[in-house]
């Protein structure tokens, strides 16, 4: 008898066919008399609206404890897919499904109430992760200590700086066991200190067999802690597979 083969492992996100368009109002140039004419009786310019598919008829699967690094150029469409996944953006056509707790690290401390505490945000967002008040409770020391905000942690957090807000955010999102975790270009947070702390966390979770999907300008950092890489350009995948081979396909392109 031929040999068992093991079972795969199970899928954490399936995206079939996904589309997501986004509606941009275009204004026409004016011409010197439409522009002069506009001044005189106060009219507004002639506008229209035109679409662009940030992703068109995507299609992926990722399985439990892959990581999968997503390259490409500027605009081709590599943070509106995260978003897509993470469920911030609706495709207008197809579908997106992730089992599993997910944690987003997009745009850090997107989502914060400006008016509360930076203790108070870590229980609100927190339960949007999933997590119940008692499971904060007994996370909250740990996400402050490494946030090093102890001093300023009932301040609201209209009164911190963006960099600041951005390392409670990363503290948050990162202690929080996630199943599936997105990374957007988040490894330049805080001082030269933190990003260390930082990227040795990060390291952390790239080892303890979670599913992560990563963008990142980072040739290298895809290369070396990613299992897969995933080229999109113009809102398509260009290719997926094995990360030398997808790298230097797409430097080779250039």
């Amino acid at each position: 008898m031929p040999p068992a083969q093991a079972p795969e492992d199970p899928l954490s996100i399936v995206v079939s066919n996904a589309t997501v368009r986004y509606r941009m109002h275009a204004f026409g140039q004016p011409t010197l008399g439409e522009y002069l004419d506009g001044l005189l009786h106060r009219r507004r310019r002639r506008s229209g609206v035109r679409t662009f598919d940030a992703l068109r008829n995507v299609s992926l699967q990722v399985r439990e404890g892959e990581i999968v690094g997503v390259i490409g150029r500027n605009g081709a469409g590599k943070s509106t897919l995260l978003k897509a996944i993470a469920g911030v953006l609706r495709p207008m056509s197809g579908a997106v499904e992730v089992r599993g707790r997910i944690v987003p690290l997009l745009e850090l401390g997107t989502g914060f109430n400006a008016n509360l505490t930076g203790r108070e945000n870590i229980y609100l967002t927190g339960s949007l992760f999933g997590l119940s008040r008692r499971e904060l409770a007994a996370r909250i020391d740990d996400i402050i200590q490494f946030s090093e905000l102890e001093d300023f942690i009932d301040v609201p957090i209209k009164s911190y700086s963006s960099g600041t807000v951005a390392r409670l955010a990363f503290s948050l999102a990162t202690d929080v066991d996630p199943d599936v975790l997105l990374i957007d270009e988040v490894f330049s947070v805080g001082d030269e200190f933190f990003q260390r702390k930082s990227m040795a966390r990060m390291r952390r979770l790239f080892d303890e067999s979670r599913t992560i999907m990563l963008v990142s300008h980072s040739l290298d950092l895809i290369r070396f802690q990613c299992t897969r890489v995933i080229w999109l350009e113009a809102g398509s995948i260009v290719r997926d597979g094995e990360p030398g081979a997808v790298i230097d396909a797409y430097r080779a392109s250039g």
